[in-house]
């Protein structure tokens, strides 16, 4: 297991590809189609906010590039292409710090309910597996899609509560 703290493997974080998907480096040239993907205040019902307007997604972005001010701490982040048509329909991140990741998805409204997520969280926890021990997400307790995407990518819930979401999570034995 390699040692994050040290040397981080998300350094080169690298394109992750599945059976529909690719994984791709996030860049700042994303923000425009990502702005139309996320583009619903429906995807801000569990997490609070609205959406970013391109030039906000933007910004974000290049401070996403530029990488975690805290050190000890990388920002792996992707967006999320249909092989199939070359179309982004969300992103998934993971924040590494020590011998964890806390790890994240989304996809647009549009492209839910075709298993993007759940295809994409499992492989990004995948990839996560042999360069952290520790593997966790965070939950809105009645998102149930959500629930549902964590569980296919091997998390387990928790009774943990943090900020009023369930923390869930997957330990790999060393």
């Amino acid at each position: 297991m390699a040692d994050v703290a040290g040397g981080c493997p998300c350094l080169v974080v690298e394109v992750i590809r599945t059976e529909r998907l690719e994984l791709v480096p996030l860049e700042v040239r994303h923000a425009e189609e990502m702005a139309a993907v996320l583009n619903d205040p429906a995807l801000h019902a569990f997490i609070g906010g609205a959406p970013e307007s391109l030039e906000e997604l933007r910004a974000r972005y290049v401070r996403w590039e530029a990488g975690a001010p805290e050190p000890g701490t990388t920002w792996c982040n992707w967006v999320v292409r249909v092989q199939e048509d070359g179309r982004l329909v969300g992103t998934v991140q993971a924040t590494v710090t020590g011998g964890g990741a806390e790890v994240a998805w989304v996809v647009g409204t549009a492209w839910q309910g075709r298993g993007y997520a759940s295809e994409a969280a499992r492989a990004l926890v995948g990839w996560l597996r042999p360069r952290v021990r520790t593997v966790v997400a965070h939950v809105h307790p009645e998102h149930a899609a959500s629930a549902a995407v964590a569980r296919a990518a091997g998390l387990v819930r928790t009774d943990v509560v943090h900020d009023g979401e369930v923390r869930w999570e997957s330990v790999v034995a060393v």
